[in-house]
């Protein structure tokens, strides 16, 4: 092992002790993102169709009286994409703390990334 390697191993290390559980954790999300090729949310601009990978951090049912609609913002460690199916008011496994894949198009709603009625992959529960 070289002195650059030794050094590199090294500082991993202290980061490892030193950072907060929400550092590990989004370092954590997005290797995940990176291993299925996914687009880090982060990058994704309006009117792309991306794959984004991460976790359900809140799901929420909206009444309206015209078309209801179930939300859920997907984290992947870098920024949130808010998931939105319309007509929706339950989707079996979607629930906070899920892991998923969701496939759609970027759009902007109130400066926020959003897909609608995206097309998903859960992944099995850990």
């Amino acid at each position: 092992m070289t002195t650059d390697e030794r050094s590199s191993s090294f500082r991993r290390f202290l980061h490892r002790l030193t950072a907060s559980e929400e550092e590990l954790d989004a370092q954590r999300l997005q290797r995940g993102v990176t291993e299925c090729g996914a687009v880090p949310a982060q990058q994704c601009r309006r009117g792309q169709v991306v794959s984004v990978s991460g976790r359900l951090r809140t799901v929420a049912y909206t009444p309206r009286t015209n078309l209801p609609t179930l939300e859920a913002d997907l984290y992947d460690g870098s920024d949130v994409v808010t998931l939105v199916w319309l007509g929706r008011r339950h989707i079996a496994g979607i629930e906070p703390g899920r892991q998923l894949t969701a496939k759609g198009r970027i759009a902007l709603r109130d400066d926020r990334k959003v897909i609608y009625n995206p097309f998903y992959e859960l992944e099995a529960p850990r």
